[in-house]
């Protein structure tokens, strides 16, 4: 670790926990916290929240468009799906008034997040690593995933309901949960058909598969994953599925999405399934791969008419 970011994260430690006096309690315990203060549950334990954060990092896969969602504007986020500019996709037009610092995402450049001097950093969907939680939360109070989830299985209500207790706003999450809700039930019309989510990335392809946003989505909406890809899976949102093997992508509806390249790949395979359902639309992909509840919103409105042609209803 560089000497500048040791010295930063022993200043913010040290400040934390009022000069470096020791009173006998854990800052992220819960205990002795101030009247008004919220104490948010995650994998790593509970975190306590002070009072409304003003400058909030958004680390983790949608932590951005959720906090802008309810009304909080992050002053430095990770933009996982590649869109520049101010980092969100077209669903969140509008919602920064002043664009964030970008920052890395797999890789997180902690002399970076420390130097915005948050006062709340969100990672709820992310790969769950101990160390670099631990290495967070010396910067400020760190906001993870939920238990028992898999890497990046934090669900879009989870996600909300840990991001709105942690910025004092967890009614206008229930309501943001509620409405989102209400949207899936009026567009669940694909009970009793089956479903493969999948990606042609480098080279290669693979599915998606239950605890991942993509194939929670289509769960929601009445379809049923298939058994055979479910079964690949250990521990992971998304298995390879090997050329040989293509036949394992064949479904009641296949969705398929190039990551990083066009859909020639895809529509030129005669191994592809007849009748794959190929998303070329960037905006859609991305909203169906977003896992926020903006970018979920917008991909009810925009992939459920394209399933429901795809299977004649």
């Amino acid at each position: 670790m560089k000497r500048g970011l040791v010295v930063v994260l022993s200043a913010l430690l040290l400040a934390a926990c009022g000069g470096g006096g020791d009173d006998g309690e854990n800052p992220e315990s819960g205990q002795g916290a101030a009247p008004g203060a919220v104490t948010v549950d995650t994998r790593f334990g509970p975190v306590t929240v002070e009072e409304p954060p003003t400058r909030v990092v958004a680390l983790g896969w949608s932590d951005a468009e959720t906090a802008l969602a309810l009304g909080v504007q992050p002053v430095g986020a990770s933009d996982w799906l590649g869109f520049g500019g101010k980092g969100v996709g077209p669903w969140a037009e509008g919602l920064y008034r002043q664009a964030p610092q970008l920052l890395g995402t797999t890789e997180i450049d902690y002399e970076a997040v420390a130097a915005l001097q948050p006062d709340l950093i969100l990672n709820t969907r992310s790969d769950n690593d101990q160390a670099k939680y631990e290495t967070l939360a010396k910067i400020a109070p760190t906001i993870g995933a939920p238990k028992d989830v898999i890497q990046y299985g934090t669900t879009w209500e989870q996600q909300v309901e840990l991001v709105s207790k942690a910025l004092f706003k967890e009614d206008e999450g229930r309501k943001i949960i509620s409405d989102l809700q209400a949207k899936f039930a009026d567009n669940r019309k694909f009970d009793g058909k089956t479903t493969v989510v999948g990606a042609y990335f480098d080279g290669k392809f693979g599915a998606y598969v239950s605890g991942d946003a993509r194939t929670d989505f289509m769960r929601a909406i009445g379809f049923t994953p298939r058994r055979e890809v479910e079964e690949l899976a250990s521990g992971s949102f998304y298995v390879d599925i090997s050329a040989e093997r293509l036949d394992l992508l064949a479904a009641d509806l296949t969705v398929l999405f190039p990551i990083g390249g066009d859909a020639s790949a895809l529509k030129g395979n005669p191994l592809v399934p007849e009748k794959a359902l190929v998303l070329e639309d960037k905006a859609l992909v991305n909203a169906f791969s977003s896992g926020s509840s903006l970018g979920t919103a917008y991909a009810l409105d925009n992939a459920v008419p394209l399933f429901s042609r795809a299977l004649g209803l």
